[in-house]
């Protein structure tokens, strides 16, 4: 009896401890609700990572958002009522300090070159700029065709002749080998063997086999490249793969929504000194409303590379001339108060959405953005052991399909709620042609708006060719995503994982 009585107030105190130990601050591997040990391989093994050391991916600042009134600054009686003010949020991202070079450009293209040139040439002429965009027919500007992209002398220009197509395919690509190296430096994959090239026989067993994707490693119940694969080991030692949670692999390169691109370019943040002065209705990246520098050591320089009137592309020789005929290098000119340079002039920039008139009417107050195609990899079967095998597409990337397409949501255009699937009514056709009596019929919804589609996109920032109005970061302009121009290029941004304060403290 003495013994039961002994055993039963001992088990009683044992739980009182455990629960005095629950209640106060665990030490550290010990979760703080519970007691268990984290990473413990004798016990359930769940696995919690170290804290998150993120840097500031390379070439990009880190931009802390917020709030701000997206669309019109100023009263212009003809300007395109397109950007109705509106208060919106926007989350804090990465965004490029520069716009994309040639030099950028044509490390993509030469690695295309490497890999695609001998079995698919057409993957490779695919990513080229189109030099055609620099031929009016009365200015003579032949040189910049042959000398533009390639000469070393504009290396530190913004690569033009790219459609918003292009620029997509180039943040995949740069996604991509950003993640490669960081996982061939953490000793998970081998460096690739680009002599192995001449041993495949077609584009698809390149694709398959030799080129990494992300997407395509992260989906792939196993990766294992041609050239060699080592498994990553998680904190018990245990062989898997890389996955996000393990903070290697950086989230997707991509274009910057309209909504980031324009907080960007004002580059809106409170005053320092707690005062909460915050400078709303900016007409320019820079403060104040002159085109010129009127601070005293650079008093009366251009702040941004664009067309002061008719004839006149740089100004008059001498120190006030801002050094450009037609694009100038990208760190030119003076970087607004993010780091960012020429977020007004020298190219337009693509961003991410699909262009509508009307849509600062309905966005979302936080992250704003038109164009969401929810997609998901196309399923080819199952492994043996049951798992989905995925199809690749001519470039190495997961083939995905579209599931819900938003494109159009609420996109406020009447003709747009009109029916016009013909099709059901056995008339593939349209209505009849009341113009020329004939029996050709037309789609009703092509007379409104021939012009804006599901790819259409926005590009904004003005650029080399502009007048001064363009340089307004709210104002807007559209075209077709697979067209391309002398005057537009682009810069990539990024989502940021984690506070802004992590990333400001790892500068």
């Amino acid at each position: 009896m003495k013994v039961k009585t002994i055993a039963k107030f001992a088990s009683f105190f044992l739980v009182i401890a455990l629960v005095g130990c629950s209640s106060k601050s665990a030490p550290e591997g010990y979760s703080s609700l519970t007691g268990w040990k984290y990473n413990d391989k004798n016990g359930t093994g769940f696995e919690v990572k170290g804290a998150f050391r993120g840097e500031i991916p390379s070439g990009m600042v880190a931009v802390e958002g917020g709030s701000f009134t997206i669309g019109e600054k100023g009263e212009l009686v003809t300007a395109p009522r397109n950007s109705k003010p509106r208060r919106i949020t926007v989350s804090s991202f990465y965004m490029d300090q520069y716009e994309i070079r040639n030099l950028d450009w044509r490390e993509y293209t030469n690695w295309m070159k490497v890999v695609f040139a001998r079995t698919a040439p057409k993957l490779v002429e695919k990513v080229q700029p189109d030099p055609k965009v620099w031929r009016e027919e009365l200015a003579y500007n032949e040189p910049y065709l042959q000398n533009y992209f390639n000469h070393p002398a504009y290396d530190q220009y913004p690569v033009v002749g790219i459609s918003w197509e292009q620029a997509m395919d180039y943040c995949v690509w740069r996604t991509d080998r950003v993640n490669e190296l960081a996982l061939i430096r953490e000793g998970v994959v081998d460096a690739p063997d680009f002599f192995e090239l001449e041993k495949q026989t077609s584009a698809d067993s390149i694709a398959q086999f030799f080129v990494f994707n992300t997407q395509k490693y992260l989906q792939q119940a196993s990766y294992q490249p041609a050239v060699g694969k080592r498994p990553y080991k998680d904190v018990y030692g245990l062989e898997r793969k890389v996955d996000l949670s393990d903070g290697i692999l950086v989230p997707d390169y991509r274009l910057p929504t309209e909504a980031e691109w324009e907080f960007a370019a004002y580059a809106i943040s409170a005053s320092p000194g707690g005062e909460g002065f915050v400078p709303e209705g900016k007409i320019y990246p820079w403060s104040g409303a002159q085109l010129r520098n009127p601070t005293k050591q650079q008093l009366g320089r251009m702040q941004a590379n664009f067309v002061r009137g008719r004839g006149d592309m740089m100004g008059t020789s001498g120190s006030l001339n801002d050094k450009a005929t037609i694009t100038a290098p990208v760190n030119s000119f003076y970087p607004n108060d993010f780091g960012l340079y020429n977020m007004a002039g020298n190219v337009n920039e693509w961003v991410l959405d699909v262009y509508r008139n009307s849509s600062y009417d309905d966005v979302s107050e936080y992250n704003s953005f038109r164009g969401n195609e929810y997609k998901t990899p196309i399923s080819i079967g199952l492994d043996s052991l049951g798992r989905n095998i995925y199809q690749i597409d001519s470039l190495g990337r997961l083939q995905m399909q579209v599931e819900d397409d938003v494109r159009n949501f609420k996109d406020g255009d009447p003709t747009s709620m009109i029916l016009t699937d013909f099709a059901q009514f056995g008339d593939t056709t349209g209505l009849s042609n009341l113009v020329d009596k004939s029996k050709v019929k037309i789609d009703p919804t092509d007379i409104l708006r021939p012009k804006v589609t599901n790819k259409t996109r926005v590009y904004k920032g003005g650029s080399w060719k502009d007048r001064v109005y363009w340089l307004n970061p709210s104002t807007r302009r559209f075209m077709d995503q697979d067209k391309c121009t002398n005057d537009i290029g682009f810069r990539c941004a990024m989502s940021m994982i984690g506070s802004y304060e992590e990333a400001e403290t790892k500068k």
